[in-house]
């Protein structure tokens, strides 16, 4: 395993443990487990878990006063852990070592863990190549008996039902016996983020544990409210065989299945338990009954080393279509990221009813829900993945019914999506949150974040120009444009006095403002990033629309409710929105620039980290309601989702002048009263920078690059990873730095130096086209398409300069400089 594709931790930190169990997380899209010792259970260090992409429940809980209702990603039964402990032979010291176990001196030890003080070694490698993971360990306890334990997992991405886990167990300098236990178990509940601990969290009821005839563990368990069966079975085998029969037992409790093993231990003998996983639940196509499933998989599947090829042939196959090559640390950094991504939403993702969690499969932050980070995940998807992208846009689509009953409950027309999705497409946004800084429960108003339906719109119209796919273009992404753009028209209100049309009662991206100070009623009006994605909708809604064929726009209109001339109305709202200005910048919202400033210094001074400055500010019985200061990027998210040459005409169609000069005036005005309290900021600051060329564009790409694997938020990489942010230095460096935007007179490739990142390759597909490949260097690109029969593939180069490459050809072409 080179340096290049490993991720180490050289030694064991219970401060840090968990956020090391979140990036040592193993999944293949369908379920992920995380990377925890398998001899641990859940406590403040260690948090092991599994969960099952698109398994969710509904509980309630008294809080404030008040009976609330949240629906979670369920942690599902642990099918890792492992017990042992040392138990030595008097029978049979090993004499040939010095300091010998003598008869008599010794008695049973201890169960062993990674907190137990006769640890002496401990390594955890992660192999990104092969998406394994090992953990070393070395315990020498006071007898001198020294036990080496290797763990080597895997979450088979070939079979999606499937997982393993080797443990090797050697002696150095004794021989004895150790007892082992093979765990499953089903007394489990979400207890990983500590502000939710006082809400219900036992999801899983109905548990059945036993052991087969031919010593298969299984457990049957539903949750309780979405009554989804879910069945594991995991077969254990031992090597040396001849000890297994002498002391083995099996047992079962209401909750939990135990094999028991004593093996006899000695050097050069080392002792093998492999515990080989299989996970069916009610969700499968076809139908049947989970725990037979799993039984009969468990027990027919391959042994560990015929797992462990196939495995790493299909994470070949996957790397082969998603890799990002960068050099140095920094593309160590982007191929976790991306390791990351893909076991989130492999290729089996696009045959499930699975959305993009925003915090991965990786832990129980944001309760698993689905936000609008899938604005910055589906793009490197689409151009990798389209199948993957696809099914993630149909999640979307087959919720566009509960969308639609949304609006209608809201007085509104169209398809209102939520800001926080999960099972049903219902929203499941709280209405409480808990401020940890004064542990006071609050109102939540960040459902009124109606610009994630725009982000959808969004995506969709990207899949469209990627892959040029009609079929979904024409049927499901019409439907979720048309519905989107009519929830903008019917929620656009026309206001004489300025001759346009505006949005109110919303909340932005930022987030820090959801009213205007002391107001009555949550909502601000007029957000800037807002109302320009809804007029962008509405005009791509527009484009659509007249590519469709007669019969499909007499379909739509039906479904529309509206007529031929109705569609009128679209664009006059498509080319009169309000976009609010105050001192020579885009507001952020109308009202922004009346706003007291807030003293930063201060602030900084007194806190140090003001990352969460709403939290801040709650405590001192403050709200940043009053203050022009921003959680993350809002009005800057306009220069993450359009180049500047189109931002400019996007608001030259709605009457505004757009320069360079106004622009570059927004983006310092607002870096200066942004305190990044989200992953997702420093990432957009840094991509609107490295297209300015600004000087400090490679800090913000820095930070968004490690910006998990530092933790950088304090403690919230250990409850899951942020997937957003993770796709997103993705993205900017292939779409941002490079350029690259797939349109469809061709590919769009525009690159723009950026010291930190001064080459890259990759693959990707076009218009049906796979695996062509771009490289990028300084002053040169080069591009080779596959043999193909579907022609060659059109380059639009910078200056407007067009090209061609023919299928099975490889052009280099020179850039301008800077």
């Amino acid at each position: 395993m080179t340096a290049s594709w490993s991720w180490e931790y050289a030694a064991y930190d219970p401060e840090t443990e968990r956020l090391a169990e979140s990036l040592c997380t193993l999944g293949n899209g369908r379920f992920a487990t995380r990377g925890s010792a398998p001899e641990s259970t859940a406590d403040a260090v260690h948090y092991p878990a599994t969960y099952l992409a698109g398994c969710y429940n509904r509980l309630t809980s008294a809080v404030a006063g008040r009976t609330v209702s949240n629906e979670d990603m369920v942690r599902l039964p642990d099918w890792t852990a492992l017990r042992y402990r040392c138990l030595p032979d008097a029978a049979q010291p090993d004499a040939a070592q010095p300091g010998a176990v003598q008869p008599g001196a010794a008695q049973p030890g201890d169960w062993l863990t990674p907190d137990h003080p006769t640890l002496r070694h401990h390594r955890v490698s992660l192999d990104l190549r092969t998406g394994t993971l090992t953990r070393h360990m070395l315990f020498h306890d006071a007898e001198g008996r020294r036990l080496g334990v290797t763990h080597t997992r895997l979450v088979h991405m070939g079979d999606p039902h499937l997982a393993a886990q080797r443990t090797v167990f050697r002696a150095y300098g004794w021989s004895g016996r150790i007892e082992v236990a093979a765990v499953l178990d089903g007394d489990v509940s979400n207890t990983g983020v500590d502000r939710y601990r006082a809400l219900a969290g036992r999801h899983l009821v109905a548990h059945r544990a036993g052991v087969e005839a031919e010593g298969t563990a299984w457990l049957s368990c539903s949750t309780s409210d979405s009554d989804i069966r879910i069945g594991l079975a995991v077969r254990t085998s031992l090597r040396p065989l001849a000890a297994v029969h002498r002391e083995c037992r099996a047992g079962a409790t209401a909750t939990a299945a135990t094999r028991t093993s004593v093996v006899p231990i000695r050097r050069g003998r080392p002792v093998v338990v492999v515990k080989t996983a299989a996970l069916f639940t009610s969700l499968d196509r076809p139908l049947a009954d989970p725990v037979r499933s799993g039984i009969e998989h468990a027990e027919h599947a391959p042994d560990f080393p015929t797992l462990l090829a196939s495995h790493r042939a299909a994470w070949q196959r996957i790397w082969s279509e998603g890799e990002l090559r960068v050099e140095g640390e920094t593309g160590r950094i982007l191929r976790l990221h991306a390791f990351h991504v893909l076991q989130t939403l492999s290729p089996h993702t696009a045959g499930l009813d699975a959305g993009v969690p925003a915090r991965g499969l990786h832990g129980e932050a944001y309760r698993g829900h689905v936000f609008w980070d899938e604005l910055f995940v589906l793009p490197y998807l689409a151009l990798h993945f389209p199948e993957t992208a696809r099914a993630l846009l149909m999640y979307r689509h087959r919720r566009l019914p509960a969308a639609r009953e949304s609006a209608r409950r809201a007085g509104a027309e169209g398809a209102m999506f939520p800001w926080q999705s999960g099972s049903s497409g219902a929203e499941e946004t709280q209405r409480l949150h808990l401020n940890p800084c004064s542990g006071r429960w609050l109102p939540d108003h960040s459902r009124l974040q109606h610009h994630v339906g725009s982000a959808i719109a969004w995506n969709a119209w990207q899949y469209g120009l990627a892959t040029g796919d009609t079929g979904f273009m024409h049927g499901p992404g019409a439907e979720l444009l048309l519905h989107i753009a009519r929830f903008w028209v019917g929620t656009a209100t026309w206001d004489a006095g300025l001759g346009r049309y505006r949005i109110r009662g919303v909340v932005g991206p930022d987030e820090y403002h959801d009213a205007y100070p002391d107001a009555a009623a949550p909502g601000i009006d007029d957000n800037a990033y807002t109302n320009v994605t809804a007029a962008w909708v509405l005009a791509r809604a527009l484009d659509l629309y007249g590519e469709l064929p007669a019969a499909r726009r007499a379909e739509l209109l039906a479904q529309l409710r509206l007529d031929a001339d109705g569609l009128a109305a679209w664009e006059e709202v498509s080319r009169r929105m309000y976009v609010p200005f105050h001192r020579d910048v885009i507001s952020q919202f109308h009202g922004y620039g009346d706003l007291a400033e807030l003293d930063w210094d201060t602030y900084r001074a007194r806190y140090g980290d003001i990352r969460r400055l709403d939290r801040i500010l709650e405590a001192e019985g403050d709200t940043p309601n009053r203050y022009q200061a921003s959680k993350q990027a809002d009005t800057l998210m306009l220069g993450h989702l359009f180049r500047p040459a189109e931002l400019a005409r996007l608001f030259t169609r709605l009457g505004y002048t757009l320069d360079d000069g106004l622009w570059a005036r927004t983006v310092a005005y607002y870096l200066r009263r942004t305190c990044h309290g989200s992953t997702l900021s420093s990432l957009v600051h840094g991509w609107v920078l490295a297209r300015q060329q600004g000087p400090e564009a490679w800090r913000y790409c820095r930070e968004a690059l490690i910006g998990d694997i530092t933790d950088i938020q304090g403690g919230t990489t250990g409850e899951g990873i942020h997937l957003g942010a993770m796709a997103g230095t993705l993205d900017l460096v292939e779409r941002g730095i490079t350029g690259l935007e797939p349109g469809p007179d061709g590919l769009h490739i525009d690159p723009v130096p950026l010291s930190g990142i001064p080459g890259s390759a990759f693959s990707l597909s076009y218009l049906g086209h796979r695996d062509i490949r771009i490289s990028f260097r300084p002053g040169r690109l080069g591009i080779r398409v596959p043999p193909s029969p579907l022609g060659p593939v059109p380059l639009v180069l910078p200056g407007g300069r067009r090209e061609r490459v023919a299928a099975g050809r490889e052009r280099w072409f020179r850039l301008p400089a800077g």
